[in-house]
């Protein structure tokens, strides 16, 4: 042996390409995403996405982030919300437009006022205890606290977005905007005053509109009363679960559809039998709906009756079944048709108390009476308060509103069924169980009670003739887009079918109803000609831009009037606005006064929140924008699902089964948490658990590994070493294909918020085109061929795209992830962050169907090939694929034809193959699902090269390098020299 050869046997390591790369298998994630955020803050990030999208000409696009309320630490689900809008922002920012997100706050409002309330009482203070602009100022110090930590919390989610000037619903501006959008629909003539009945909580003592309730069970008595007919020898029975609004009767509602008769009571069960003497007694005469009556004369322990006649109850006048006990109840209780009296429960009878319920109130008006002849006997602490009512009934509460029996039944129930009892009209009693609203905060039950409130009218005609709202709103609503599409008619249906919008609350904490309101009971937008309303509306402005809410609160009406009007007899409106109304003109001083969008025409893209915001802030928006400029103020509504838990169970503390953003942060790195945020399908409740967060740290893995091999193979590398695609070889030109595939997938996939289908084909593209086909075929040549074999160039230089376009794919879905890879890899120098880069435009020429089906067509005979490969390991007849060179029966001849012109070995990572015509020995491996195709495992021949571990024929060794294949030779003389 020559000392040639002797050193060519040596260790030929220094000659072998391995992947090398300083990016770590392990993220690190909880320690080293914080520190990325505060790279980006310190580069000034946001502002610089801004100036180089503009710089390009980028269009537009604009995410109108819905506000959470400033009350708390954030939870998992306004994280998993803010994640969303994040993907939608940072993947429209690299599909190149110009994505801004401006992230807000909810400031005013019922859960902020009720926290500080809270504060208060802790301190022995009640709420009238403070002055208001004292309390006020609690509300917005505690409002700017949270909002703080809320802050810090979203951005350790790896939101972008311009943190340094969020919108706050409490700014002066802001304030300031939401009074001009109010007094533009009041000018616009759709602002109207009424008093009826709507939902009230004695606890927060505040009218609440229909988003701010919850429905739940609750325990309540039933009870069967006798109105006696005037001038006949029965009684008109009814029968109600709120036997507190007996009191605040006037009338009894029936339906001429309804088949009655007049019934008489022959027996009933004795004391004996029941413990307790019936109401009801022989003789006994009730006009009831036949289809009702058995049921009643049940509920009354009547153990016979007979029907006496037919009768129609049309035109019957009824006495108050309390009429004996105060002359406040001497009134005539007439009786009123209704398409809302039914025959399926009840009585066939509705008692009708027009200031405690909605459908009462509509017949009251509907048969000719007005709101101004309701009985008010009710005070804001659901109380009852009235100077002519008895002295049993004053002072009765209906719900308890403090101490340990906050929001159960007061004694108001109790005490009206036993004036009921003494009265003689209280044919039966019992207990129900019945699904009523509740308050969001208190949890306490409400009430309906009548009083004045303002409301925005839905079908009435604007101004100069303009449609009804609801006109409006319908008309917006099919020009907008939905995503799932389905839920388009849940809120159409909601738009259709709802009152008035009820905008007045009677707290302290909000925007105030900045209207005067002249002697004659018309707001000044009415009131006064227009050109002297518009002078008052500019004054309440200036005023409110300059000192925020407090303006008008502190002020008199003679600081707007004088000048204008005479203020002698003005008075001013104290109610605030509902938060909806503050919420559903954020866009006003977020988008148009910041001229984002332009102010009569614009529209954000997208609005994205959680189902309940069909009633809520989707709603508001729409409502708002329409009374104020015709249209919506989205073009598309994107709806996310809740979270639940593995199980798909509501998460609660109470059941264990909560997980906290800082948690998931702290233990996976909140990338986990993005991961699985666009793993799952928002549209529906998305699940979550240790178990289905490991799976996502599992993808993660997978996903960074891929990043890492890829950095690794590319260590070095140059354009210069760039390969033209039409000069690589057909499997590099496949993967050119799958990339221009994906890229077209991923576009469409980030426009159409579809991230579930990103993230399945970014591990689908990882996990099997690349590598287990892609990186597993190449390693030999990335490792072995000499560094100007075209092989090897090309498969560097399809690397290099692949790893590109991966960075950009990935990047808003893993930003912290891809920072990283980004400035470790060869593109470091095209920006500064890679979420200032675009996704990558791809040629159309890589988009070859035909060539992809051919190796579709080699891949499917290299899937039987590896099966069979893997029992020859299996059952240790082999160690490496490397030591087999099978033969391969291939009954279809076009597929042996697809695999003219490469090498069948290269593709099954073997030593040799044989690609033969046949359909091969009953021996031979073969799969059920690729007929036609058997393959015999053999040993390869010859002996095992020391550098790349193959089989060859020491025949063809090149002299200086005996024990390596004669590439291997090549490629080591070509180092060798160059080094």
């Amino acid at each position: 042996m020559t000392d040639d050869t002797k050193t060519a046997a040596n260790d030929y390591r220094d000659t072998l390409f391995l992947p090398k790369t300083e990016f770590p298998m392990r993220g690190g994630l909880p320690k080293a995403e914080p520190k990325w955020i505060e790279r980006w803050d310190e580069m000034r990030l946001y502002d610089r996405m801004r100036e180089e999208a503009k710089a390009r000409g980028a269009k537009p696009f604009i995410l109108h982030d819905g506000p959470p309320y400033a009350n708390g630490p954030i939870h998992l689900g306004t994280a998993m919300n803010k994640i969303l809008k994040d993907l939608v922002v940072r993947g429209h920012q690299m599909l190149g437009y110009d994505a801004s997100y401006i992230p807000g706050w909810d400031c005013h409002g019922l859960p902020i006022e009720w926290k500080v309330e809270e504060e208060f009482r802790s301190k022995g203070r009640g709420k009238d205890d403070v002055p208001g602009d004292e309390f006020r100022a609690a509300c917005r110090a505690y409002a700017a606290k949270w909002i703080e930590v809320q802050k810090q919390g979203f951005r350790r989610c790896g939101v972008e977005g311009d943190w340094d000037n969020p919108y706050l619903t409490m700014n002066f501006e802001s304030e300031a905007a939401t009074v001009r959008e109010f007094l533009s629909v009041a000018m616009s003539g759709r602002l109207v005053r009424g008093s009826k009945p709507i939902m009230w909580s004695p606890v927060e003592r505040t009218a609440l509109a229909e988003a701010e309730v919850e429905y739940h069970d609750r325990k309540v008595p039933v009870i069967w009363v006798k109105f006696p007919v005037q001038g006949e020898d029965f009684s008109v029975v009814i029968w109600t679960t709120t036997p507190w609004t007996i009191p605040a009767n006037q009338a009894v509602s029936f339906n001429p559809n309804i088949s009655y008769g007049l019934y008489e009571v022959e027996t009933v069960m004795s004391e004996e039998e029941l413990g307790f003497a019936p109401f009801a007694a022989p003789g006994d005469k009730y006009v009831l709906a036949d289809a009702l009556a058995e049921a009643v004369m049940d509920s009354a322990k009547v153990s016979g009756f007979k029907r006496v006649s037919d009768i129609d109850p049309k035109g019957w006048t009824l006495s108050h079944p309390l009429n004996e006990l105060s002359d406040f109840y001497k009134h005539d209780v007439p009786m009123l048709a209704g398409d809302h009296v039914t025959d399926d429960a009840g009585t066939g009878f509705v008692h009708t108390a027009p200031a405690h319920g909605e459908d009462d109130f509509l017949v009251w008006i509907a048969n000719g009476h007005t709101a101004s002849d309701i009985r008010d006997i009710v005070n804001e602490d659901g109380v009852y308060e009235h100077p002519e009512l008895p002295e049993a009934l004053q002072g009765l509460d209906i719900i308890r509103t403090s101490g340990k029996k906050r929001g159960e039944q007061g004694k108001a129930n109790q005490e009206v069924m036993r004036l009921l009892t003494e009265a003689g009209n209280l044919l039966s009693r019992g207990v129900t169980v019945i699904r009523d609203a509740h308050s969001w905060r208190s949890k306490a039950p409400v009430i309906r009670r009548a009083t004045p409130q303002w409301f925005i009218a839905m079908d009435k005609p604007g101004a100069n003739g303009t449609a009804p709202l609801r006109d409006l709103a319908l008309k917006a609503l099919e020009d907008t887009g939905f995503v799932p599409p389905q839920l388009r008619n849940r809120i159409t249906s909601m738009v259709a079918d709802r009152p008035d919008w009820l905008i007045s609350r009677q707290r302290n904490w909000g925007v105030p109803i900045t209207l005067l309101v002249s002697p004659d009971g018309e707001p000044h937008t009415y009131a006064l000609p227009e050109d002297k309303a518009l002078e008052v509306n500019k004054r309440i402005l200036d005023a409110i831009a300059a000192e925020g809410v407090e303006a008008w609160f502190s002020a008199e009406p003679a600081k707007f009037l004088d000048g204008i009007a005479d203020p002698a007899g003005w008075e001013k409106v104290t109610d605030v606005l509902d938060v909806w109304f503050d919420s559903g003109t954020t866009h006003a001083f977020t988008l148009r006064d910041r001229g984002i969008i332009d102010e009569k025409t614009g529209q954000a893209d997208v609005y994205l929140e959680g189902s309940d915001q069909h009633r809520g802030w989707f709603q508001s928006s729409l409502l708002e924008n329409c009374a104020t400029r015709g249209m919506a103020p989205y073009k598309q509504v994107v709806t996310h699902g809740f979270i639940v838990d593995s199980e798909g169970k509501k998460m609660s503390k109470s059941l264990g089964n909560t997980v906290e953003p800082q948690q998931v942060a702290d233990q996976f790195g909140i990338e986990i948490l993005r991961l699985w945020t666009a793993s799952s399908d928002f549209t529906e409740d998305l699940r979550i658990s240790d178990d289905i967060l490991k799976t996502n740290a599992e993808s993660y893995r997978r996903l960074r590994n891929t990043l890492r091999y890829l950095l690794g193979a590319l260590d070095g590398y140059d354009e210069a070493e760039a390969v033209d695609a039409r000069d690589m070889p057909g499997l590099e030109r496949w993967v050119l294909h799958r990339l221009a595939e994906s890229d077209a997938l991923v576009r469409k996939s980030y426009a159409a918020f579809d991230f579930k289908r990103v993230m399945s084909a970014m591990l689908n593209f990882c996990g099997v085109d690349l590598s287990a086909i892609y990186f597993d075929i190449r390693k030999d040549s990335l490792y072995c061929d000499a560094p100007s074999d075209i092989r090897r160039r090309s498969t560097r230089t399809v690397m290099a795209l692949v790893l590109e376009r991966l960075l950009a794919w990935l990047a808003p879905i893993m930003p912290f992830t891809t920072e990283e890879a980004f400035l470790m890899s060869h593109i470091a120098g095209k920006a500064d962050s890679v979420h200032l880069l675009t996704f990558p435009q791809t040629p159309d020429s890589w988009l070859d169907a035909a060539h992809a089906a051919r190796w579709e067509q080699i891949f499917k005979v290299r899937r039987v090939v590896t099966g069979a490969l893997e029992v020859e390991r299996r059952e240790k007849r082999i160690g490496a694929s490397l030591e087999a060179a099978p033969e391969v029966y291939i009954q279809d001849t076009s597929l042996i034809e697809a695999f003219d012109g490469e090498s069948p070995a290269d593709i099954f990572i073997t030593s040799g193959a044989k690609l033969i015509e046949g359909a091969g020995t009953l021996a031979a491996y073969h799969l059920d699902d690729t007929p036609g195709v058997a393959v015999l495992p053999k040993k390869a021949d010859g002996v095992k090269c020391a550098r790349s571990w193959k089989y060859f024929d020491p025949k063809t060794a090149d002299p200086a390098y005996p024990d390596i294949t004669p590439r291997d030779a090549e490629a080591v003389r070509e180092i060798r020299e160059a080094n």
